[in-house]
C-alpha cells in the first residue's frame, strides 16, 4: 500500500494552523504541524515530506528568508507560502526565493486542496512525459533533475527549474509569453504579479546550463522565451 502523501504545516495562528490540518487529514494527507521556528527547522531537517505550507511571518523565523535556506538543503520539496491578504510583495519574494505557490487569506478548503494537488503533480514524485533534453556539451536527466555535462560535472536542478525547463521543452519551436510561464509553470494568475520573476528564473537556469545556456533557452524581444534549435529531446 502506498503511504499517504505527507505535509507539513507551518502556521503560528491555532485556529488556521487547526483549519489547515483538519482540511488536509480531511482530503487524506498525512500531516504535521509546527507553530513556529524553531519546530520548524527540526521538522524539516528530518522528516519524510512531500510538501510544505509555510506561513510568511512566524516567531523566530521569516518565512520567505527561510525558503533560501530550504531551498539549498531540499530543493525539489515544494513549498506553498501562506500570505496574508493585500501582501502582494510577500508573494512576490516568495515566488522569487523558490516558492511553488501561495495561498492568500482568507482562503476556502476547496481552493487550498485545489493548490496542494496542483503543486504535487508538478513535484519530482509525478511520472515524467520528457526523459532528457540533450545540448551540446551535455544532457538534462529530468527524472533525476539533473545537469551532466559530458565532462562529468553535474548541477542539480530545483522543482522549479526542471519544471520551467519541461514547459519550454513540452512547447518546442513555440515563442511562451512571461504570462503563460507564470500560469503553466507557477500555477498563479499573472494578474498584478512582476513578471521579473520568469526572468529571474530564467537567468538561473541558464547559468546552471553553463556556456551554452543562452543558446539553449533564448530570449523572443517583446514576447517571451523558447528553446533553441540545437537541442534534442527523449521521451
Amino acid at each position: 500500500m502506498l503511504r499517504p502523501r505527507s505535509i507539513c504545516v507551518i502556521e503560528d495562528n491555532p485556529a488556521i494552523r487547526r483549519g489547515l490540518v483538519d482540511s488536509l487529514t480531511f482530503a487524506g494527507f498525512s500531516v504535521i504541524a509546527c507553530a513556529d521556528g524553531a519546530s520548524a527547522r527540526r521538522t524539516l531537517e528530518c522528516a519524510e515530506l512531500d510538501l510544505v505550507l509555510l506561513d510568511v511571518v512566524l516567531p523566530g523565523l521569516d518565512g520567505i528568508e527561510y525558503l533560501t535556506t530550504l531551498r539549498t538543503a531540499r530543493p525539489t520539496l515544494p513549498v506553498i507560502l501562506v500570505t496574508a491578504r493585500g501582501a502582494e510583495e510577500d508573494r512576490v519574494r516568495g515566488l522569487r526565493n523558490g516558492a511553488d505557490d501561495y495561498v492568500v487569506k482568507p482562503f476556502s478548503s476547496t481552493e487550498l486542496i485545489a493548490r496542494v494537488e496542483a503543486v504535487l503533480r508538478r513535484s519530482p514524485a509525478r511520472p515524467m512525459d520528457v526523459r532528457m533534453m540533450t545540448f551540446t556539451g551535455g544532457r538534462v536527466e529530468f527524472e533525476r533533475r539533473e545537469i551532466v555535462f559530458d565532462d562529468d560535472r553535474r548541477e542539480l536542478l530545483t522543482d522549479r527549474e526542471s519544471a520551467l525547463l519541461v514547459y519550454l521543452v513540452r512547447h518546442h519551436g513555440r515563442a511562451i509569453e512571461r504570462a503563460e510561464l507564470l500560469r503553466g509553470v507557477w500555477g498563479v494568475d499573472p494578474r498584478g504579479i512582476d513578471t521579473r520573476t520568469i526572468d529571474m528564473a530564467v537567468v538561473r537556469l541558464r547559468e546552471k546550463l553553463g556556456q551554452n545556456g543562452g543558446d539553449i533557452v533564448l530570449t523572443v524581444r517583446g514576447k517571451g522565451y523558447m528553446l533553441g534549435q540545437g537541442v534534442g529531446i527523449e521521451r
